[in-house]
């Protein structure tokens, strides 16, 4: 099942992400902090499943990593915001939780052997064209995560797909012409491509202020932590030969080339040096811990007082984790290595979130109204202009294949065109998810010569999709859905 799975898996559903790799080759990126009421640590729960803020936050890095390809990395979180991507991150993970409620109910698992197939034919995991584990480990760690979060990740889109195949369609030769003949229809179209870029909104301090008053549980002060921290500096040993030469053949095999060969000690010691003085670090930083944690710091030890908020990038966002996670019964976080040295964290106190005033968010008010405001005139103005505009005549399209159109990127191609497809009228607009609107005519319509019938996947996809849609909607209704994050 797994096998055919992995085959098909890109026809089985539409609204989740498949995260194969999904964190391999992709930068974190977050955004502000939520009020989450009393279920602290929940942005949401969908029936026994709870949605964490970790999960939602690398579902959103995710897709704001596809979204910055698709413009070729002029995304900003002004732009984000403006297209909602916070907003879809949520309702994937709702998605992916409403199937896996059902997973539950029907019993079903995903056992080790299933997750290996899926795991050893992934490139990133492979030398020479075979799954090597030290790859494995090293490709996982190089990209900050650990083997047991990456294979849960799996694990869990393994059994979303497994449930999903259980309601997979059936294609029948009926169906099979029926879509051929669809897919055989060009048209020849006379477009134009608007855009909010292309409307300026005058400013409005009243309707701004309107503005606001609807929205102001959008606009909070991230949730601030006060700690106290301890560090320690990296130590100098200056250790003997014997030391040197004791270490490294306890550890020769973690000093290796760039090519995999293992390095003679007189190429690696610098590197063992350096690993001995990091131990000796680490040694030093786990007693100032002790002292700290007991009371008995030395006097002569600095101890920091900072605050940090919940969107800081002074950590790392693994670190940042951890440190959120620290409450008044577990108020001390261990050594954690921070560049060349190492941080001893105390939690002090949470401050909350807390909404904004007026004045502290004008400025990112304006954004969500100028962006509404551009929204609605550009509806308007496509209401006001689809039947007598003039654009760009294409060449005949068709929904199987559409090359890029002047003015939109592939993916704007090929979602206008399915929507094109989709319509019954011959003039009109129609929205894309960038906020673009495009007008369009069709001028002349004709049917392919080449016409066959279309394969099991095509029609499969179609079906599926329409499925997936339907089972959903019946699962909404069935599980229970509680959001708890605020200004999503």
């Amino acid at each position: 099942m797994i096998t055919w799975m992995q085959r098909h898996r890109k026809y089985l559903v539409i609204t989740i992400w498949i995260s194969t790799i999904a964190f391999i080759g992709a930068g974190f990126v977050g955004w502000g902090q939520y009020d989450y009421g009393d279920k602290a640590g929940a942005v949401a729960k969908v029936g026994k499943i709870t949605i964490t803020q970790e999960e939602l936050q690398k579902n959103y890095s995710n897709l704001f990593n596809q979204y910055n390809q698709m413009f070729q990395g002029k995304l900003d979180e002004k732009k984000a915001k403006e297209f909602g991507l916070q907003r879809q991150a949520l309702k994937n993970l709702i998605d992916q939780s409403l199937i896996l409620n059902l997973a539950a109910s029907y019993q079903l698992r995903i056992s080790d052997a299933e997750l290996f197939d899926l795991i050893k034919t992934q490139k990133a995991f492979t030398k020479n064209g075979q799954f090597d584990k030290q790859q494995y480990t090293d490709t996982l760690k190089q990209n900050h995560l650990t083997i047991k979060d990456y294979e849960t990740s799996m694990r869990r889109e393994l059994l979303i797909q497994k449930t999903l195949y259980l309601f997979s369609p059936r294609v029948s030769p009926l169906e099979g012409t029926s879509i051929a003949y669809a897919m055989g229809v060009a048209d020849k179209i006379d477009y134009k491509v608007l855009t909010p870029d292309m409307l300026t909104i005058t400013s409005d301090e009243t309707a701004l202020k309107g503005y606001w008053e609807k929205n102001k549980n959008n606009y909070k002060k991230a949730a601030t932590y006060d700690l106290s921290l301890v560090r320690q500096p990296l130590l100098s040993t200056n250790p003997n030969e014997a030391d040197i030469n004791s270490y490294y053949q306890s550890n020769m095999h973690s000093f290796t080339s760039n090519d995999g060969k293992m390095l003679e000690l007189a190429q690696a010691r610098a590197q063992v040096i350096a690993a001995l003085n990091d131990e000796a670090t680490q040694k030093e930083a786990l007693r100032r811990y002790i002292d700290f944690k007991k009371g008995s710091l030395n006097s002569s030890v600095t101890v920091e007082k900072i605050n940090l908020s919940s969107d800081s990038k002074t950590f790392s966002p693994e670190l940042l984790k951890e440190i959120m996670a620290l409450n008044t019964q577990k108020a001390f976080l261990k050594p954690r290595k921070v560049n060349n040295e190492y941080v001893i964290i105390k939690f002090e106190k949470l401050n909350p979130t807390m909404p904004k005033t007026y004045e502290e968010a004008k400025a990112e008010a304006n954004i969500g109204y100028t962006y509404e405001m551009k929204k609605a005139k550009l509806q308007e103005l496509a209401q006001n202009s689809f039947k007598t505009f003039h654009g760009t005549v294409s060449d005949f399209i068709t929904r199987k294949e559409s090359s890029k159109l002047a003015g939109l990127s592939d993916q704007e191609s090929t979602e206008f065109v399915n929507k094109l497809f989709a319509s019954k009228q011959k003039q009109g607009f129609l929205t894309l998810e960038s906020g673009n609107v495009i007008l369009y005519n069709v001028l002349e319509q004709k049917l392919l010569q080449d016409t066959t019938i279309a394969d099991d996947n095509t029609v499969m996809k179609l079906k599926g999709n329409l499925l997936n849609q339907k089972l959903l909607k019946m699962l909404e209704s069935k599980y229970p859905i509680e959001i708890y994050a605020e200004g999503i």
